[in-house]
């Protein structure tokens, strides 16, 4: 506190010393008019008195003339001494009005100074802060050149790494694009000579039954004649039986025939032969498609795609099994040899789905690329007839009877058809299901009516010509949970099975009237896919899949 007292002290004497001249030269003049003004006061006391003294005289002694003239040289003598005594204290009083006028200009200038000196002060501040501020922004702009020319540099290296990653991306694309024409050109040779060796390895085989046969006739000819004509009869009589039963026609499933743990995990699809014959096909996760004999539920094939790509859809059709991958990939096996005679390259994401044609000529696929493209499969060496795009995912596709009408459901719930030969959309019909369409197929009777699965849980029957949907089916269990399950037409039209997500039960209705004529459970997993075939030489018809690998066959 004393240093402050100090300090405010030492602060008040360095302020106050420029005014001292200042206060001393006022007290002077202030003494100067305290004196003037006593003296004015005394020389008016005097000639007051003087005059009065005059008067009296005047007055008393008027008869005197010499004293008379002597009282007015007198008289003018006062005035005089009173005009000049006036006239010194005008201009001493004007004096000191004016050092009190240039006093109180000094003083107004003194606190001027004082006020400008506070100014100063406080811009030298703020010009040392300014300074400070700059300084600080220099040496950010610096900092920002430097880093910006490092930035630069850096640019310049990437932009040169970028181009020289794009020539080898060029050239390793040239160089992968010639490696894939040359593996097809010599897959599709070596295709070629496994198919002439295995024909003509079958054609020795054949041979060699029949002389085996023929020496075995010769050699007991006058015994097994009647024997062989006797076991002949029988097989024909069991045949004829068997194919009586499975031609019935279409037999509504009651009980499970055949359960199979036909994969290692989840499978995707299934379909039955196109044709007719006792085959099934599977679908999974495992990588593989399997073949099934219907007849004793035992595997035929097993056909292997690219090891950890879940093989995502399948169909069979006459002796040939196609299946399509998250691989981009399709391939097409022969059943005779359990070879693949085909892969198709072209798709530019994962394939959903695939079909044959009804002559077995050409493959149709569907890709999460949005596009749909049409193989011609009919030679050894492949190529894409046709390429349908849209602007929604498809993960069903079917073929219709003629073979020149593909329909295909997408996930924005709508179904499109488009004509196989122009590539051309020639149907959408818009919003069938609140959330993506699974599945779709024509009824095999009818052709402009269209069956349609749903993530809304609906089964749908919509007409082609009307563009719109005329019956709808479904059930409180019935759950659609996967983007693959399926629903499936029986042979004649009649009937429909779609099982649920959720716990695997299998629902058939009736098409006609919409009437639930069966609930089947066996399922203890969510099933996707179903499928109804046409009975083959055993009248087994229905087929169903879930996520743990289990096959089950009614």
């Amino acid at each position: 506190m004393d240093e402050v007292m100090m300090l405010i002290t030492e602060r008040n004497s360095i302020e106050t010393y420029p005014f001292i001249p200042v206060y001393e030269s006022n007290a002077s003049l202030q003494s100067l008019v305290d004196i003037l003004q006593q003296r004015n006061e005394d020389l008016e006391r005097e000639v007051a008195e003087t005059v009065a003294v005059n008067m009296r005289k005047i007055e008393d002694g008027k008869a005197n003339l010499a004293s008379s003239k002597n009282e007015l040289r007198l008289r003018d003598k006062v005035e005089k001494l009173q005009e000049q005594l006036n006239e010194k204290l005008r201009t001493e009083v004007e004096s000191s009005t004016s050092q009190l006028r240039t006093t109180t200009e000094v003083v107004k200038l003194m606190d001027s100074i004082s006020s400008n000196e506070s100014t100063i002060d406080e811009l030298k501040t703020l010009k040392i802060k300014a300074e400070e501020e700059m300084t600080d922004l220099k040496s950010q702009l610096k900092n920002a050149e430097t880093t910006a020319s490092f930035a630069t540099k850096q640019y310049e290296s990437f932009k040169e790494e970028l181009d020289m990653l794009r020539e080898e991306s060029m050239e390793l694309r040239t160089t992968n694009e010639q490696l894939v024409n040359r593996i097809i050109s010599e897959k599709d040779k070596t295709v070629m000579q496994f198919n002439q060796m295995n024909d003509m390895m079958m054609s020795q085989k054949k041979e060699i039954e029949m002389l085996r046969a023929y020496k075995e006739i010769n050699d007991k000819v006058s015994l097994e004649a009647p024997t062989s004509i006797e076991k002949g009869n029988e097989e024909y009589d069991g045949q004829s039986k068997t194919r009586k039963w499975g031609g019935l026609g279409v037999v509504v499933p009651s009980e499970p025939k055949f359960i199979i743990k036909a994969h290692a995990s989840e499978i995707i699809s299934v379909r039955y032969d196109g044709t007719g014959s006792d085959l099934v096909a599977t679908a999974s996760c495992d990588s593989t498609i399997k073949v099934w004999d219907t007849t004793n539920g035992r595997a035929r094939s097993t056909l292997r795609g690219n090891s950890g790509q879940p093989m995502l859809g399948v169909d069979i059709n006459g002796g040939l099994v196609a299946g399509c991958s998250s691989d981009k990939m399709i391939r097409i096996w022969s059943l005779k040899t359990d070879r693949m005679i085909h892969q198709l390259v072209g798709h530019m994401n994962k394939v959903t789905c695939v079909r044959f044609s009804p002559d077995s000529r050409s493959v149709v696929s569907a890709s999460a690329d949005r596009s749909i493209k049409v193989w011609d499969i009919a030679r050894h060496t492949y190529k894409v007839n046709t390429t349908m795009r849209h602007g929604s995912t498809s993960n069903c596709i079917d073929v219709g009877s003629d073979g020149l009408t593909i329909a295909t459901g997408h996930m924005d719930g709508g179904i499109r058809l488009w004509d196989m030969r122009k590539g051309d959309r020639s149907t959408e019909i818009r919003s069938i299901h609140t959330g993506g369409v699974t599945s779709v197929q024509f009824d095999p009777k009818n052709s402009n009516v269209l069956l349609t699965n749903g993530r809304d849980s609906s089964i749908s029957f919509s007409d082609i010509r009307m563009g719109s949907v005329v019956q709808t089916l479904q059930h409180k269990n019935f759950r659609t949970t996967f983007n693959w399950s399926s629903a499936s037409f029986s042979a004649n039209g009649m009937y429909v099975v779609a099982a649920s997500g959720m716990n695997g039960d299998t629902f058939i209705w009736r098409t006609d009237d919409g009437y639930l004529e069966k609930h089947l459970v066996s399922h203890n997993q969510g099933v996707g896919g179903v499928a109804w075939g046409g009975g083959g030489t055993n009248g087994q018809q229905v087929a169903t899949v879930d996520r743990s690998g289990v096959l089950v066959l009614w």
